[in-house]
C-alpha cells in the first residue's frame, strides 16, 4: 500500500503540465515505444502472437502499426517545438542548424549501436530504425521551417504518396520489366525500392567496404522507402497544427465543448483515412515493408484516431486528475518523455544480453539472453504466452532508466 502511495504521489506531482502542452501526445508516444520494445524483444521468435509479429508482406498487424505512429507523432510534436524555439527568438539558421545536428545525433548512434558490441566494419548497416527517424525528422523539419502552409504541406504529402505509386507500379524495374505484366505488383526481390537498395550496397562495398542489407536483398528501412515514411511525418505535421486549436484552449465549458470538437473532427479524418487506406489498398497492396502510400494513409489515420482517444482523456482537464487516470497514464507519459532514450537502451541492453556468454556444465555456451529466457520464463517449456510475459518484463526493466531520468527531471534530447 505504501508503494502504490508513493507512485500515486509521484503521478500527481509529475503530470502538472504547463499551459499550451497536450499531454496526448506525450502519452500515445510513450504507449508507442514501449509497444516497439516489446515487439522488438519477444523471448522466442518461434512463438508469437499473430498481432505481435510484422505481416510477413503485404497485409498489416498491430505491430505493423508501432513505426508509422512513431513518425506520426514526431511530426505533431514538430509543430511544437519550432514554435517555442521561434518563440525564444531563435532565427531560421539557428533553427536550421538544430535540425541539422539532431538528424546527425540520431544518425551517429544507430551506427554505433550497429557496430558495437562486434565490432564488424565489413557487416555495418547503414539503413535502420533510427537511421529512417533521423532522415524523416531531417526532411520533415526543414519542410516546416520553409513553409507552414498547409496547402503547400498537403500538395507535399500528395506528390510523395502518388508519386511513390507511379513509380512502384508503372515505371519498368531495370532487367525485370514493367510490374503486373512482367514481374508480379509489389515483388520481394524485384522492384524499383529493393533494385535502389541492393546498388546503394554495392557502392558503399565498392568504395567503404562494408554495408549490408537486413533481408540481404532488401531492406525494410530502405533509402526510397523513407520518402513515403517523410510522408508520414508531413501528416503528423498537419495534424499538429489542428492539434494547437487544442492546446490554445483554456478551461471552462465552452473551451471544453470546442476541445471535445477538434477531438471529434480528428477520430473522423483518422476513421475516413482508415477507410483510404484500405480501399487504395486495392490497386497498392498494404505494405509496411515497402511503406506503401496505402499504408502511410492506412496508419496515420489509426494514429491520428489513438491521438484524438489519448486527447479526449487527458487534454483540458482540470488538475488535479483523479487517482485512476493519473496512475494509468503515468507509466506512458514517462516513457514518451525520453522516447529515442527508452529505444537506445532497450537496443543496447539487447546487445549486450547476445553478446556476453556464460559456460554451463557441459562447456556449451549461451547468451545471458538465451539463459533469462530458457532458464526462467520458459523453464518447463516455451509458448506465446512466457515469450510474450518476457517481453513485457523487458519493457518494464527499460522502464527503470527512463523512471530514473524523468525522477531527475533530465529529459535527453540528442
Amino acid at each position: 500500500m505504501a508503494a502504490s502511495a508513493t507512485l500515486t504521489q509521484q503521478a500527481s506531482e509529475k503530470t502538472s503540465y504547463a499551459p499550451g502542452r497536450l499531454v496526448s501526445v506525450d502519452m500515445l508516444r510513450g504507449l508507442t515505444v514501449a509497444l516497439m520494445i516489446l515487439v522488438n524483444d519477444p523471448g522466442d521468435w518461434s512463438h508469437l502472437f499473430r498481432q505481435l509479429d510484422h505481416a510477413e508482406w503485404n497485409g498489416w498487424t498491430l505491430t505493423d502499426l508501432v513505426f508509422p505512429t512513431f513518425l506520426f507523432l514526431m511530426g505533431v510534436a514538430m509543430v511544437f517545438s519550432m514554435n517555442a524555439r521561434a518563440a525564444r527568438g531563435d532565427s531560421g539558421l539557428t533553427r536550421a542548424g538544430k535540425i541539422v545536428s539532431r538528424a546527425a545525433k540520431i544518425f551517429a548512434i544507430d551506427l554505433i549501436l550497429t557496430y558495437f558490441p562486434t565490432m564488424h566494419w565489413t557487416r555495418l548497416r547503414f539503413y535502420g530504425v533510427l537511421t529512417r527517424i533521423a532522415l524523416c525528422y531531417l526532411i520533415a523539419g526543414l519542410i516546416l521551417l520553409a513553409t507552414k502552409r498547409v496547402r503547400i504541406l498537403a500538395a507535399l504529402v500528395a506528390v510523395l504518396l502518388i508519386g511513390y505509386w507511379v513509380m512502384m507500379r508503372w515505371v519498368p524495374v531495370p532487367g525485370a520489366g514493367m510490374p503486373v505484366r512482367d514481374i508480379p505488383l509489389l515483388d520481394p526481390v524485384m522492384n524499383w525500392t529493393s533494385w535502389i537498395d541492393r546498388h546503394v550496397v554495392a557502392f558503399t562495398q565498392h568504395w567503404l567496404h562494408t554495408g549490408r542489407l537486413y533481408k540481404k536483398v532488401r531492406d525494410p528501412e530502405g533509402l526510397l522507402s523513407t520518402l513515403p515514411a517523410v510522408a508520414t511525418t508531413l501528416l503528423g505535421v498537419l495534424t499538429g497544427f489542428w492539434m494547437q486549436r487544442i492546446a490554445r484552449e483554456g478551461l471552462g465549458d465552452g473551451a471544453r465543448t470546442r476541445i471535445r470538437r477538434a477531438q471529434m473532427m480528428l477520430a473522423l479524418a483518422g476513421g475516413a483515412a482508415i477507410a483510404v487506406g484500405e480501399l487504395w489498398g486495392i490497386w497498392f497492396p498494404i505494405n509496411k515493408n515497402l511503406w506503401t502510400s496505402s499504408y502511410v494513409v492506412l496508419t496515420a489515420g489509426v494514429a491520428s484516431v489513438a491521438l484524438a482517444a489519448c486527447s479526449w482523456l487527458v487534454d483540458g482537464r482540470e488538475q488535479p486528475w483523479p487517482r485512476w487516470l493519473q496512475v494509468t497514464t503515468w507509466p506512458w507519459v514517462v516513457y514518451g518523455s525520453n522516447a529515442i532514450a527508452a529505444f537506445v537502451i532497450s537496443e543496447a541492453l539487447v546487445k549486450a544480453m547476445i553478446f556476453f556468454k556464460l559456460a554451463d556444465a557441459n562447456g556449451d555456451r549461451h547468451s545471458l539472453w538465451e539463459l533469462s529466457y530458457e532458464k526462467g520464463f520458459g523453464r518447463w517449456g516455451s509458448n506465446e504466452w512466457t515469450s510474450l510475459a518476457f517481453a513485457v518484463t523487458f519493457v518494464a526493466v527499460c522502464f527503470v532508466p527512463i523512471w530514473l531520468l524523468w525522477r531527475k527531471r533530465i529529459f535527453l534530447k540528442v
